[in-house]
């Protein structure tokens, strides 16, 4: 391995936080600018475009190349301002540390936590600097606190001595074996401290003004002493994260070497690097070749995008930051819309998340934008670029759609001379998985590399939905089956079928309309909290209790991007200035108003000429078209759902034969069970009850995170995790909690045997679970009080196949109950047996079930019979008569045996 003494740091910010000034800081204390720029007065240093300098904010991401005693920094300064976000999560994919700045007049604002969790995603780790501590107001002591409360409890001061025992005590308590180190000599080693950073235990935090540079040399000291060069291998590899355009108009890859050196004129697949660039804002310096660590711009490649990994390095995942409005983009009546379409193309490399479409129908030229002021930048940049100018439309919310149940679609495309049949089998992820792709098509039905084709087709393109044409996500798309014809084949067709398959699929499914949601935090005067509460209401949202924070109130909570897009206007206004609301997008989920929706925006799914549903037959020597819904009646290939099914009924009956219950004779007896009128309304009031006092129990959904990875697999289509169901995850562990002293007091024949003998009625309860549990096979915990028990440690044994506890001193079974179900619940489904109705509260505050003591008898009793007839079942299977199972000459003689014995007998009941 070969170590290298570079790195790439990179500074992120709210915005006016003071980051460029920071950087400017920066390059002045470490000699790389003899006059310090100013963003008022328009020459920064890093502010390199006429564009930045009339705004003046950060635009695009910049770097400037600086020494650090041996080690040779590439300072990343990235944009500020929320609409231009996503350029700064780009740049994350190449930095090695993150000097997060916050300001120390604002706080923890809301898209400082958006970065946070950013920089978690990524791995990077983070030296902060609190600035503007030089304004009046500005409570280190305070700001710290709530570092660690809004960031990481691990935010710890490194302005103060570093051997100071405060210090040193936080930083062992921060890593268990640095701890233990601590408590033996006193100490916490430099090296123990850099290491603890690089792996985000610890987060270093200074403080300072970065306009009166006070603070600045002691920061670029704590950063140089505590960072660790990261090792590279000899094999090349990079990681493309930016595209640009020089002034010349040359096409610019930025990237990173992550291995190996990058050469001059080297090739880079089937393109040439012919200059490497080392910029240092707007100039530049040409080298011969960049050694791993390098951040360099190479010319000389046409194709490359932004995360795309080059060599050894993998492509990276795709960005959280996404915009979820859409614009009309309107040209000037004398543009050729068609030359435009090319040119904005041409932006939209550098500017990953326009997603610029033509839409053909409308003749129309749609883009999706960040906000306000990414669209007055982006106005600017076309007329710059290109000399025309254009307007945006009204904005539109981006939805997505996915799907609620499992189907097959199946596409067919057999024009005369052509030939292709692609099987997909479609099933829903995860909220924020995105598209999954993968194969468990054989070998032997479709050739490896005619699969690989079909893999392409569905990962080339975003793939609309039926309901109103948005790209489709949640979903992990499967290629099952397929067929190709010696002959008449060609790649073409495959992605013809391919397409039509997904759109077939689709018609089949019940989809599903999601929309953007923010979660959102919004600080507000305390006499306004009924307004906010109403409002967010109002706008179909959800929260969290209200905090108080001296005379303001704090509400979290969560709520569609359409209806709080103006919110902040809203709370100014009623608030008078002192109100803030502050959103992240936190993802996708179904929409609010879904109907209303899909009405409005009006897609017919069979009208799209570019998205056909159906497929392409050939008989007579002439191609023609199938219906999506009259498909099955012409394909080739039988469905493997349907076969999947099949092998599915099979083992039901063959389960049926062996004693155990069928489908339809395991829901007659479900049904049968418990008469569940009561206990429904007893859960209904028990929930409102809860409602009323708590809020909503709502299940907490997974963030926005979209990726596409490929899955594949080698066990072929009868792969059980293909059998056809309506959840893509695995069955959960189930769990029974049961109040042992609540049973015994609810039930009549426990509760007469308690009052001779306590102890009976414990080891008969125990032994009427353990006989359940061995039925059902759930984790069964069994706890008793032992609360008012002098000294009391608890004990936790098993009762053959059952848990027992027996709780400590000054702990009863509720208290070790709740404990149990908090710690136990996103593990597994859990049930509570108890008549207790406050417990009962409690558990379905924490998600879980409730069972009465009444249900529970019920269903124990159930079982109890259950498991007779099964072993009666059984008895009879196994009984054997000679007379009936003999056959032939031996059959016969027994037959005659038995008539004269029959003769016998009446003569001797005549003679009686």
């Amino acid at each position: 391995m070969e170590k290298t003494k570079k790195l790439a740091v990179g500074i992120l910010a709210h915005v006016d936080a003071g980051k460029t000034t920071l950087a400017e800081g920066i390059l002045y204390k470490t000699g790389q600018i003899r006059k310090v720029g100013r963003v008022d007065h328009k020459d920064a240093f890093l502010d390199t475009e006429e564009l930045e300098k009339a705004r003046g904010i950060t635009i695009f991401s910049k770097q400037a190349v600086l020494k650090l005693n041996e080690t040779e920094v590439t300072l990343l300064d990235t944009p500020g301002h929320v609409d231009f976000s996503a350029e700064m999560e780009r740049t994350l994919q190449v930095m090695d540390y993150a000097v997060l700045l916050i300001s120390g007049a604002d706080g923890v604002q809301g898209h400082v936590e958006t970065l946070w969790r950013l920089l978690a995603r990524y791995e990077i780790p983070v030296f902060l600097f609190i600035n503007k501590m030089d304004q009046p107001g500005t409570d280190a002591e305070k700001l710290l606190e709530e570092l660690q409360s809004r960031l990481s409890e691990h935010c710890l001061n490194f302005s103060q001595d570093l051997q100071n025992a405060e210090l040193l005590e936080e930083l062992a308590m921060c890593d268990e074996n640095v701890l233990e180190q601590y408590l033996e000599t006193g100490s916490v080693e430099e090296d123990q401290i850099r290491t603890m950073i690089a792996e985000r235990k610890v987060f270093p935090c200074c403080f300072g003004s970065a306009l009166k540079m006070e603070g600045v040399t002691e920061f670029l000291k704590i950063l140089d002493r505590f960072t660790k060069t990261p090792e590279y291998g000899g094999d090349f590899g990079a990681r493309v994260f930016k595209i640009s355009r020089d002034t010349a108009g040359n096409r610019l890859t930025h990237l990173k070497i992550t291995g190996g050196v990058l050469k001059v004129k080297q090739m880079l697949g089937e393109e040439k690097a012919d200059q490497i660039r080392i910029y240092s804002g707007a100039g530049y310096t040409m080298v011969q070749e960049a050694p791993a660590g390098t951040i360099c711009a190479v010319t000389g490649l046409n194709s490359t995008f932004s995360g795309q990994g080059i060599g050894n390095e993998t492509e990276a995942e795709k960005p959280v930051l996404e915009p979820v409005l859409t614009y009309r983009i309107e040209l000037p009546p004398d543009c050729d819309v068609h030359q435009m379409l090319g040119k904005l193309r041409q932006l939209e490399e550098e500017i990953p998340e326009l997603h610029i479409v033509w839409n053909e129908r409308l003749a129309e030229i749609h883009a999706q934008v960040m906000g306000e002021v990414q669209i007055e930048i982006l106005k600017s940049l076309i007329h710059e670029r290109f000399g025309e100018w254009v307007e945006f439309g009204a904005g539109n919310i981006v939805y997505k759609e996915t799907i609620r149940s499992t189907v097959e679609g199946v596409g067919h495309f057999e024009p005369l001379r052509h030939y292709a049949e692609v099987h997909l089998l479609l099933e829903p992820a995860e909220p924020g998985s995105g598209l999954q792709i993968g194969t468990v098509c054989s070998e032997d039905t479709l050739d490896r590399n005619w699969q690989r084709l079909i893999l392409t087709h569905l990962l080339e393109r975003k793939h609309p939905g039926v309901l109103t044409g948005s790209e489709i996500t949640d979903m992990k798309i499967t290629l099952v089956k397929g067929r190709a014809h010696i002959k008449h084949t060609e790649g073409g067709d495959f992605r013809q079928a391919t397409y039509r398959a997904v759109r077939q699929g689709l018609k089949k499914a019940e989809s599903v309309l999601l929309e953007p949601v923010y979660a959102f935090r919004l600080e507000i005067p305390s006499e306004s909290t009924g307004r906010a509460l109403n409002d967010i209401q109002r706008m179909y949202g959800s929260f969290e209790p209200p905090e108080m924070e001296g005379d303001m109130t704090v509400i979290t909570g969560t709520a569609p991007v359409v209806t709080m897009r103006d919110y902040q206007k809203e709370v100014t206004a009623y608030s008078r200035g002192r109100g803030r609301v502050f959103c992240t997008l936190k993802g996708y989920e179904p929409c609010h108003n879904a109907e209303e929706v899909i009405a409005s925006i009006g897609y017919d799914s069979e009208a799209d000429v570019e998205n056909p549903t159906g497929s392409v037959f050939c008989a007579h020597g002439a191609g023609f078209v199938v219906p999506w819904n009259e498909v099955e009646d012409h394909m080739h290939l039988e469905y493997t759902l349907e076969n999947l099914e099949e092998e599915s009924d099979s083992a039901e009956s063959a389960a049926d034969r062996s004693g155990g219950a069928s489908s339809v004779q395991k829901a007659k007896k479900a049904s049968d069970r418990v008469p569940m009128a009561a206990s429904l309304q007893e859960a209904k009031e028990l929930e409102e009850i809860f409602t009323r006092t708590y809020g909503k129990v709502e299940r907490k959904r997974a963030g926005f995170e979209r990726r596409t990875r490929p899955v594949t697999s080698s066990s072929g289509i009868g792969d059980p995790k293909y059998a056809k169901s309506n959840r893509s995850k695995e069955p959960q562990e189930e769990y029974l909690l049961v109040d042992g002293y609540n049973i015994i007091f609810a039930w009549d024949d426990l509760n007469e045997l308690a009052k001779y003998n306590i102890e009976s009625a414990r080891g008969k309860l125990m032994d009427i679970l353990s006989n359940y549990q061995g039925y059902k096979k759930m984790t069964l915990i069994l706890v008793f009080d032992a609360y008012k028990v002098k000294g009391n440690q608890g004990e936790v044994g098993m009762y053959h196949n059952i848990h027992v506890v027996y709780t400590k001193e000054a702990e009863t079974a509720d208290q070790y109950i709740e404990k149990t179900v908090h710690r136990i619940g996103h593990n597994g489904n859990v049930t509570v047996a108890s008549s207790d109705g406050l417990e009962q509260i409690i558990i379905m505050g924490a998600g879980a079930h409730r069972l009465s003591a009444r249900d529970l008898r019920t269903e124990i009793e159930h079982t109890n019979g259950q498991i007779r007839e099964n072993y009666l079942e059984k008895e009879q299977k196994t009984k054997s008569y000679l007379l009936e199972n003999a056959s032939g000459e031996l059959g016969d003689f027994l037959k005659e045996l038995e008539e004269e014995r029959k003769k016998e007998s009446k003569k001797s009941k005549g003679k009686a």
